[in-house]
């Protein structure tokens, strides 16, 4: 197996933003992706008037989403083995497309729950292939491609509630129609710019994502990720019916949230991976992030606005770390490794939403930051304990200071 960032001297002659344009055709189109996760919080209370529904009931908007999104990333290895990554991702992108501009026009919450599980298939075929096309493809090694991966996380998922406010002022249905425009867009792009990419040399089986997570270190990874998505996702999915605000003020506290996540990935992980160690820095964000949901339990208007926007920044170094830990924590290739963590994590994004609202309908609105803070625990608690199976991540941290510290002494 070759640790990440195993190319200092092309990263250095080519720099991070140096990249062919397939990378950052890929990019773009992953930015509208991402843009889907956060599109609907604006909107969610909007929703739940117009189709006469309750929190809880527009939460599954989320459930189907990301159910159908882990479940699907068992497949995605098995179809882009057969034909090929560029036609996976122009599937996915078809199938958001339809899925999404379906979406605008549902009369009922159960049709758009349905046309979300939808958009959730296509949505699983992109991003996992994104992933191993950027990584393929882009200059520098793999922890370059993950990092702009990750940029490309956090600006969608920034600009998501932010286009759904826009958007959301005056309809919540011209949302959905402007995601589909703008995978629209993506689709012709990747169709017209990007080379078609070679099939792998091995066929990926059905099984091989859990077979993977036979690996002790992968399903050390992929477990800790579930409990800190369900913590994620109570943030995500119950904070706007809390925050009692207009579409455009829900939209600007979660663009400030997204800009901390896209920070935090690009610039935050990585320093602080050199200086702490990759282990060290998830223990540090999963306790900043029970605290500051314990934060928003306990406090009032303001401090529910400031304590969601600070949680995008152990939001940010989670999900690079996370991330880069999955690709490179067995020895089972990345596509593969990273289907079975995806399936098992994104089980997290699709069981929050409904617990938390309701909970937050039945008993309190602070019981379900209270239970995402406990979820954190619980990650950090698997990380204590199954430590050794994580010992892999420390070579990859002193492979990394060790390439990077000639680099830093020419400078």
């Amino acid at each position: 197996m070759t640790p990440i960032g195993s190319e200092p001297e092309t990263a250095e002659k080519n720099g991070l933003l140096r990249q062919p344009l397939s990378v950052w055709v890929t990019a773009f189109a992953a930015v509208v992706a991402f843009m889907g996760i956060g599109l609907v919080d604006p909107i969610l209370p909007a929703i739940a008037q117009g189709l006469r529904a309750t929190p809880s009931q527009v939460s599954l908007l989320f459930t189907s989403y990301f159910l159908i999104t882990a479940v699907a990333m068992l497949l995605t290895g098995f179809v882009s083995s057969r034909i090929g990554g560029k036609r996976t991702l122009l599937a996915g992108l078809a199938l958001v497309v339809v899925f999404a501009a379906l979406s605008g026009t549902s009369g009922s919450v159960g049709e758009l729950i349905g046309f979300r599980a939808g958009w959730g298939l296509g949505n699983a075929m992109f991003v996992a292939t994104a992933l191993a096309v950027i990584v393929g493809a882009a200059t520098g090694g793999a922890e370059s491609a993950i990092i702009l991966y990750e940029a490309a996380l956090g600006l969608g998922i920034s600009t998501g509630p932010l286009l759904g406010a826009l958007l959301g002022a005056w309809h919540w249905r011209y949302p959905f129609f402007g995601t589909a425009t703008l995978m629209a867009i993506g689709f012709v792009l990747i169709a017209t710019l990007l080379r078609a990419t070679p099939k792998p040399a091995a066929k990926t089986r059905l099984s091989d994502p859990i077979r993977a997570l036979g690996h002790a270190g992968l399903s050390t990874t992929a477990f800790t990720a579930l409990f800190y998505n369900f913590a994620f996702f109570t943030i995500l999915a119950f904070t706007p019916f809390i925050l009692g605000m207009s579409a455009h003020g829900i939209g600007t506290v979660f663009f400030g949230w997204g800009v901390l996540v896209a920070l935090a990935s690009v610039f935050g992980a990585p320093v602080l991976q050199r200086r702490l160690g990759s282990v060290r820095v998830l223990h540090l964000a999963l306790a900043l992030l029970a605290l500051f949901q314990i934060g928003i339990a306990l406090s009032g208007h303001t401090g529910i606005i400031v304590f969601t926007m600070l949680s995008g920044i152990p939001i940010g170094l989670n999900n690079t770390v996370f991330t880069q830990a999955a690709m490179e924590v067995s020895d089972a290739p990345r596509p593969v490794a990273s289907a079975g963590y995806n399936f098992v994590r994104w089980m997290g994004g699709a069981i929050a939403p409904y617990i938390a609202t309701k909970l937050g309908e039945a008993l309190s609105p602070a019981v379900p930051y209270y239970l995402g803070a406990v979820c954190c625990a619980v990650a950090i608690g698997i990380l204590i304990v199954r430590r050794r199976h994580l010992s892999l991540l420390g070579a990859v941290d002193i492979d990394h200071a060790r390439q990077e510290a000639p680099l830093a002494a020419q400078h």
